[in-house]
């Protein structure tokens, strides 16, 4: 269903595709957007138990499009350490495809969005993470990616270096 990536060498195991979420704080959410033209958008997010998880509000570009399409893409860039010497980058990058749907079930909005407080601002008491989740409770959206397939590719010059 998903292709196999040419360049075998490059290949990035799972558990390092999932490091790299874990750590990651922005990628880019793919979407079929308007006219099916692409619709890439930066986002926060937060990963967990092989789902991706973003929050924002009830309406818009974003919103549209998964609700005409389930199927995405989400781009975490781990590294991208110009060489210009070699004319090249030195990079590390995951891409995890898709279902995506907005969340309906207050319980799991609720887990969801303290894992994406705690990630931002694991330092917060509880009781200033709560009073700021309820503030914004009601125009809130939580979106999740139940990831069916995840792809990491770091560039052939790191990957020599694991030989």
């Amino acid at each position: 269903m998903f292709r196999e990536m040419r360049r075998k060498k490059q290949i990035l195991s799972e558990k390092e595709c999932v490091e790299i979420l874990e750590k990651g704080t922005a990628g880019v959410l793919a979407l079929l957007g308007d006219n099916d033209y692409p619709y890439a958008v930066p986002i926060s997010y937060v990963y967990y138990n092989s789902k991706l998880f973003f929050h924002g509000a009830k309406s818009g570009h974003k919103i549209d499009a998964i609700k005409k399409c389930s199927k995405a893409s989400f781009c975490v860039i781990d590294q991208d350490h110009i060489v210009p010497e070699e004319y090249t980058t030195y990079f590390r990058s995951v891409i995890a495809f898709g279902k995506i749907h907005i969340m309906e079930d207050e319980t799991e909005m609720k887990n969801a969005i303290e894992r994406l407080a705690v990630k931002y601002y694991p330092t917060d008491p509880e009781t200033n993470r709560n009073t700021a989740i309820n503030r914004e409770w009601k125009p809130l959206c939580m979106i999740e990616l139940d990831i069916e397939h995840l792809s990491g590719k770091e560039a052939i010059e790191l990957a020599k270096t694991k030989q």
